[in-house]
């Protein structure tokens, strides 16, 4: 059967069947180092390499396109040349070399969190400086880089015959090539529709992720956007989680109402008539703690800002859940810790229907609006917000002439707050209440911002971009004071995460400090509070202060309340999860390792936990529940109707 294939057919074939030999060999030398863990049953051993040949499969249908569409376009008379053999030759080895090189890496990933490819080497990607030095370190690259290209020589050597009698075979007729173009990409199609959940038939992690094929499961991460917390962290029973999160979340003003012991859905009840003020929340980029004069800086960087924390309801312990906006837009939206692998936000087909604070607020009557200084298209936001209850305007909504001065992240902040007044005004003249949360650009590189406003010339760093961006909300009050819905309306300042949260530690605490402003002259009496908080709290302190009842699914609590819970904070990146609480820092990270922070903050000293340390517990609980009610979708809208 083979002779009477073209040359070309005969050639893709030897390449995707060379290919499967060293996935094969991938997948039974993962296997033999797990013996002892997997129970090998003929069934088991069926279901891991049919399923695995699978996916093997359906990578290889992306992979050979190329390849296979280099075939077809090539004129006879050039595939026939000795030269183009040569060169074929060449092409073959540099694919063995590199599927080498993949199944290598596969082997150091799985030594060290025991999975294939997921979403922690699609983030090494992200952070490839500290990444390839880390490998540089660790690991002898050059000697095995040149001893997998002396294994991909050995291997086309060996077959050199085939691949020649491949290569001196007929060729493919011009008439019979689009049929085999078609074949090609229905071939890539068809594998570009399976997902992970054929491997999902043993309950054994090990044997699941021998099933599955590392270059797949990397490309679907990108889809994916998560990280599996109960594959990959540490974890307690159930039962365990619901009693440890009812403990964190149960207020005198709450009661639990779902079914399932780890649903945290309940009513709140907020004491005193409902208030219909007006709410401003401004999310301020990359804003941290330390750029404020209050906080001791010596620069007078931040006049506006000093002087409205002297008029403000102002949290000096208050940190950040990530390193990201999307991390901040979630944690303030949706009252929720941040879950390994990227934020909701950007979890394509999954960042809708949440039962969000715009939402909640758009149930008693407010026009809930994101306003963004740039193309909401980035990060996913405008998907998000406008699949959870907002109404969006971003850079495209608003006329140029009303945009005196933009750079490549958007309009600088003063133009941004004119449309948050005209906003303000349209709804106040038809008696609508209005939410606004706006999401600021202009403390982001470049760092420019329009001429003559301050002292420092536009362009030159962080510290112009900060003083710009304490001009711009001096500006934005100084307006909003003059206006009539002024004295009826709620003002929130507070960052999205710091300038900078790399450091010695995985979760440097210090780098997660930011502010929080709630400022209101003629509602709000002026107080500093030391409270150490998150952003998760926000959401049910604001609606704690509008006195509104509603059902919850917000893991955060109201800091204002009469007896607010004990203070605690969560900080994450993409892969560890921490849990502070003013000292001590519980981190769990992949492959179930769970380590406290002495003196977190401070000079501080690592040693190993369990899950029976009271601190690493709480942190499994947090969010080993938020994705538990994320899987389950319990955190849904329509599960609070």
């Amino acid at each position: 059967m083979l002779e009477k294939l073209s040359s070309q057919s005969r050639y893709l074939c030897l390449l995707i069947v060379s290919w499967l030999c060293i996935f094969l060999v991938t997948r039974t030398g993962l296997l033999i180092n797990h013996l002892d863990q997997i129970t090998v049953t003929s069934s088991n051993i069926i279901h891991l390499y049919g399923v695995g040949l699978t996916y093997d499969l359906a990578f290889l249908a992306f992979a050979a396109l190329p390849f296979g569409l280099y075939t077809l376009l090539v004129p006879k008379k050039i595939w026939a040349m000795s030269g183009h053999k040569v060169w074929l030759h060449g092409l073959y080895t540099l694919s063995i070399f590199m599927m080498l090189f993949i199944a290598t890496c596969e082997f150091i990933f799985w030594d060290e969190f025991g999975v294939r490819f997921n979403f922690i080497a699609v983030d090494y990607l992200v952070y490839s400086d500290e990444v390839v030095n880390n490998i540089l370190e660790s690991y002898p690259v050059y000697q095995l880089l040149s001893g997998l290209a002396a294994l991909a020589l050995i291997i086309a050597w060996i077959v050199r015959k085939m691949t020649n009698r491949t290569l001196s075979g007929p060729q493919l007729a011009w008439q019979h090539r689009p049929v085999a173009l078609a074949l090609l990409i229905g071939s890539a199609f068809i594998a570009s529709m399976l997902d992970q959940n054929l491997r999902e038939h043993s309950s054994n992690t090990y044997l699941r992720e021998l099933a599955s094929n590392g270059p797949f499961q990397f490309f679907a991460a990108f889809r994916n956007n998560e990280l599996n917390y109960n594959e990959l962290y540490a974890t307690l029973p159930n039962n365990k989680v619901a009693s440890l999160l009812r403990h964190e979340l149960n207020d005198s003003n709450s009661t639990f109402i779902g079914n399932d012991p780890i649903d945290i859905r309940r009513h709140v009840d907020n004491p005193g008539e409902e208030r219909q003020l007006n709410i401003i929340l401004v999310t301020v980029e990359s804003l941290s703690a330390k750029y404020l004069g209050s906080f001791g800086d010596s620069r007078n960087l931040t006049p506006n800002l000093d002087e409205l924390r002297r008029n403000s309801v102002f949290f000096n312990n208050f940190y950040a859940t990530g390193t990201r906006t999307t991390r901040g837009l979630e944690a303030i939206t949706l009252s929720i810790p941040p879950t390994p692998g990227r934020s909701i936000i950007k979890r394509i087909g999954r960042e809708s229907g949440y039962a969000s604070l715009g939402y909640q607020l758009n149930k008693h009557g407010y026009d809930s609006v994101f306003l963004y200084g740039g193309r909401g298209y980035f990060d996913n936001m405008n998907t998000f917000f406008r699949g959870n209850g907002y109404r969006v305007v971003d850079q495209d909504s608003v006329p140029n002439e009303a945009i005196h001065f933009k750079n490549a992240w958007g309009m600088a902040d003063e133009y941004l707050y004119d449309q948050v007044i005209k906003i303000a005004d349209s709804d106040y003249t038809v008696d609508k209440p209005f939410f606004l949360q706006v999401m600021t650009t202009s403390n982001h590189r470049p760092y420019t911002y329009p001429d003559d406003r301050i002292d420092i010339p536009s362009g030159t760093g962080r510290e112009g971009a900060v003083k710009y961006t304490d001009f711009a909300i001096g500006k934005f009050l100084e307006e909003a004071r003059n206006k009539s819905w002024f004295d009826k309306t709620i003002f929130i300042f507070v960052a999205d995460h710091t300038a900078g949260s790399a450091g010695k530690e995985d979760l440097p605490v210090a780098n997660y400090h930011i502010p929080l402003w709630i400022y209101s002259p003629n509602l709000l009496q002026p107080r500093e509070i030391n409270h150490l908080s998150s952003q998760i709290d926000l959401a049910p302190t604001l609606l704690g202060l509008l006195n509104i009842d509603y059902i919850s699914t917000f893991f955060g609590f109201d800091l204002l309340s009469p007896n607010p819970k004990p203070g605690r904070a969560l900080l994450a990146n993409y892969q560890h999860l921490g849990l502070y609480d003013g000292k001590t820092l519980a981190i769990t990270s992949p492959n179930k390792k769970l380590r406290l922070h002495l003196d977190a903050g401070q000079s501080s000293k690592e040693k190993r936990a369990t899950v029976k340390n009271t601190l690493a517990a709480r942190d499994i609980a947090y969010y080993q529940g938020a994705s538990y009610a994320l899987i389950k979708k319990l955190l849904s809208r329509d599960n609070i109707l």
